[in-house]
């Protein structure tokens, strides 16, 4: 037991805090197949991390088959957001309104498989924090190890280890060289396991990367 406790809390804790009800281990609280998550991942939010599909996965319609990942040790503050899919209406007419959902006669016009746009799936990587108010709109990968600034409105990619912030988000900096980007992107330490992970973290929060090098 006191073993276990030296390894960091359960990947499949709900509630890995004691006293701190707030945060939340996405990965034990999600059943959605089309939601998946990596291990420790966390939601924090002061009304409670269960309501995280429900508040901050939109339009995510399972007959679209979108799907939202979201890698290991990452960090959710709330209020983000994840636009789907299901958001998209079909622009090529003169009318944007979805006249077909309503039925009535309007189904006539429903939209055939490839008239509404469709952006993919929605990636985040490993070890990101996507600050409060963060809205990520469809189809978009945010790279390993990058820092989404409060309340951006991410529109497109953005690259592992980048700090990006604003409406569209743009590039503010690069958070370290481009070589060590590249080794840390091959070392991948959240792959590692629990214990690997524990022995190394001096190293990881140091940000020292020839002992992550010795370690792999």
């Amino acid at each position: 037991m006191e073993e276990s406790k030296m390894l960091g809390p359960s990947p499949d804790a709900s509630h890995p805090m004691l006293g701190f009800p707030q945060v939340g281990f996405l990965k034990s609280l999600i059943d959605n197949p089309n939601i998946v998550v990596g291990d420790y991942s966390y939601y924090d939010d002061p009304d409670g991390p269960e309501g995280f599909e429900a508040k901050c996965v939109l339009y995510h319609f399972p007959f679209i088959g979108d799907k939202l990942v979201i890698g290991k040790f990452c960090a959710l503050a709330r209020g983000v957001r994840f636009i789907m899919n299901g958001a998209n209406h079909q622009s090529s007419g003169f009318s944007t309104y979805p006249f077909y959902i309503f039925g009535n006669g309007w189904e006539s016009v429903t939209p055939q498989p490839g008239d509404l746009p469709y952006k993919g799936d929605t990636v985040l990587g490993n070890d990101v924090w996507l600050g409060y108010d963060a809205l990520v709109m469809p189809g978009v990968t945010i790279g390993d190890g990058a820092i989404i600034a409060a309340r951006s409105v991410v529109v497109s990619d953005v690259p592992a280890y980048s700090v990006v912030g604003g409406n569209p988000a743009k590039v503010i900096k690069q958070r370290f060289s481009d070589q060590v980007i590249r080794e840390l992107l091959v070392i991948k330490w959240w792959n590692w396991p629990v214990d690997k992970v524990t022995r190394n973290l001096p190293a990881i929060v140091g940000a020292d990367l020839s002992a992550l090098r010795d370690a792999v």
